[in-house]
């Protein structure tokens, strides 16, 4: 049997998680296992269509992390159950829906750490939450935000200079916003705000995940030029939000070791998790955008 090291991605959209598996050894790359588990059919007791809650005006756009944490899970089994060889697993990483903003509350780390293998996932991680349910890239709510950022900022042009983007509704910065001055006991209550991207990492690390700079540009929040957070910016947001933001590392950081939990409980190997980015970085990546001088164009679904 040759040396096999499997390399296991994720790709947690707004309707479905993805995983593929891929088998790399000095010889062969290809693709082992390929599985999709859509939200709505597979975790059905949150409610969701397409992946979502709407509000009765449609500007209102969530879904709960909780979900999201569920089909991790449910997926890991799947893999397992399918005969993938988890034990032979060297790195993980992912891409996630954009935009959508996870809130966790002081304490989250520890009960990362000491989960139980015994017990599925979504049992155990009821009190990391500050915020029950996650605002995503739908939700167009947040008009007056956008209005106070873009006011803060000078303008949208020099708020697109220092961010990479003018203020949109979905961004988490103004979203962050909203919570903040709705839901302050609640805000004051949150000790981390995670992409959906660091949120999904930060569970198979037990412990916070940092952000990319790729997904962390749609926050309304970077620093482009200097890919770090802008203080003006976080500032403008929302109070204490600096102590509350994950720190930007490259796209290629190790975030941690894959935690015991997925070691136990699914016989995950010594696997390294890989800081997760977004869905439009992994498409610039996946369509081979790489070099200098080459140009892609995004016909999304968002405008």
């Amino acid at each position: 049997d040759h040396f096999m090291a499997l390399y296991l991605g994720f790709d947690s959209s707004t309707q479905s998680l993805t995983a593929t598996v891929v088998d790399i050894t000095p010889e062969t790359r290809r693709v082992v296992a390929e599985h999709v588990l859509v939200f709505d059919e597979a975790c059905p007791q949150y409610g969701t269509s397409r992946g979502v809650i709407s509000g009765a005006d449609g500007r209102i756009v969530t879904a709960p992390p909780a979900m999201w944490a569920a089909a991790l899970d449910l997926m890991m089994a799947r893999l397992r159950d399918a005969g993938v060889d988890l034990a032979a697993v060297r790195a993980i990483s992912g891409a996630a829906q954009q935009h959508g903003s996870v809130y966790l509350a002081a304490g989250a780390a520890d009960t990362l750490r000491t989960l139980d293998p015994e017990r599925p996932l979504v049992d155990q991680i009821g009190g990391l939450f500050s915020r029950d349910v996650s605002p995503v890239w739908l939700d167009c709510s947040t008009t007056a935000e956008c209005g106070a950022l873009t006011a803060a900022a000078g303008g949208a042009s020099a708020l697109a200079r220092l961010t990479g983007s003018r203020a949109y509704e979905r961004f988490t910065g103004a979203q962050i916003r909203r919570f903040a001055e709705r839901e302050p006991a609640a805000y004051a209550r949150t000790d981390r705000v995670h992409l959906v991207s660091s949120f999904m990492a930060s569970l198979l690390i037990g412990d916070h995940a940092p952000i990319d700079p790729g997904d962390g540009s749609g926050m309304n929040l970077m620093d482009i030029g200097a890919r770090q957070w802008s203080p003006a910016a976080v500032r403008a947001a929302a109070p204490d939000l600096d102590a509350k933001l994950p720190p930007l590392r490259e796209s290629w950081t190790v975030a941690g070791d894959v935690s015991p939990y997925w070691r136990r409980r699914f016989g995950v190997g010594a696997a390294k998790v890989i800081a997760w980015t977004g869905d439009n970085p992994s498409s610039l990546i996946g369509l081979g955008l790489i070099d200098a001088g080459e140009l892609g164009i995004s016909l999304g679904t968002s405008d």
